[in-house]
């Protein structure tokens, strides 16, 4: 597939909440021991329960938070440890999709000005260019005629246009990476599907990488090449996006699987595997693997005593789990 474009190596970010008795400290393990490649022009998905790290690890990647261990390689560079003045060029090579549009974009700037802002930063000085590029960045969002929407303000827009205006602002530059973190969970079912198509047109088009962050397993096999499953800030499977779906190994995979909802009222009666309970408390999670409280598969012994590798049990198939070791 080429040389990756993003290396992530063995990614953690731990969160300090408090201080207890004789100066201990506590930390939220929020990624704990990533790794990942993502090739240029590539779409990945990472896939998970909400609150098992996915976003931290999405603005991790993008060094919106400092690692607190692993590596990160971007286009052959370590940007792991990089202050905020030496990341300004990684800040154009790369761009965020939020979950929530409206909350995304500034209430009291209109949309010329909230696409104008990112030319700015990085020193586009004229302003008949600032201009023509953001009227392409409309143009390729699919809001035209551009007079129509450049003037407005965020409330003045549905969801969908919110959040069409949050994609152009994070590809006015043209970077070589998006992180898409949960792009359509808040918009209507009608419109999801559009927004997943405009963002793969312009991955096509212009070469783009995307991660594309999301709890729903159903969405994935429209977007993305490879998956990545995580499961209480660890990766548990990831394989391409055919191979998992129809031969998912992890039993966390497979409960995924069996949430999404089936079409056939035929089979509306079939009880479907789904393990009960929470994800665990990543500020003290269970010991051995971290599935085991809630896996169908349990080992007494094993799988609550002794943390799995993640193997390749396949050509590019790699599962985090006892059954396979």
């Amino acid at each position: 597939m080429g040389a990756p474009l993003l290396l992530v190596e063995n990614l953690r970010k731990y969160f300090e909440i408090k201080r207890v008795f004789l100066g201990k400290k506590t930390y939220l393990r929020a990624v704990d021991g990533v790794s990942l490649s993502l090739v240029r022009g590539e779409a990945i998905s990472i896939v998970g329960e909400s609150g098992c790290g996915k976003t931290t690890l999405g603005k991790t990647i993008l060094r919106l938070y400092k690692p607190t261990d692993g590596r990160i390689i971007f286009d052959g560079r370590d940007i792991t440890h990089l202050g905020w003045k030496d990341l300004k060029w990684y800040r154009r090579e790369t761009g965020l999709v939020q979950q929530d549009p409206f909350g995304a974009l500034p209430p009291f700037m209109t949309v010329k000005r909230i696409l104008e802002e990112p030319l700015v930063i990085n020193g586009v000085k004229n302003r008949r260019e600032r201009e023509e590029k953001i009227y392409k960045a409309l143009e390729r969002v699919k809001l035209t005629p551009v007079e129509d929407f450049i003037n407005k303000y965020p409330h003045m827009l549905s969801g969908g246009q919110q959040q069409r205006v949050v994609i152009a602002r994070a590809t006015i530059l043209e970077p070589k990476m998006i992180v898409a973190d949960e792009p359509i969970s808040m918009l209507d079912a009608s419109v999801r599907i559009e927004i997943l198509k405009l963002l793969q047109e312009l991955q096509q088009k212009y070469n783009q990488s995307i991660i594309y962050i999301t709890h729903d397993l159903s969405t994935t096999k429209y977007f993305s090449e490879r998956i990545y499953i995580m499961y209480a800030a660890q990766i548990v499977e990831s394989a391409s996006t055919s191979d998992l779906l129809q031969n998912p190994m992890h039993p966390y995979t497979r409960a995924l699987l069996n949430v999404i909802p089936d079409p056939d009222p035929g089979n509306r009666f079939i009880i479907r595997n789904v393990p009960a309970g929470e994800p665990p408390n990543l500020m003290n999670p269970p010991p051995g693997c971290r599935f085991h409280p809630r896996c169908p598969n349990f080992i007494k012994g094993v799988c609550d005593t002794r943390e799995p590798s993640i193997i390749e049990v396949a050509k590019g198939h790699y599962v985090k789990c006892w059954l396979y070791g």
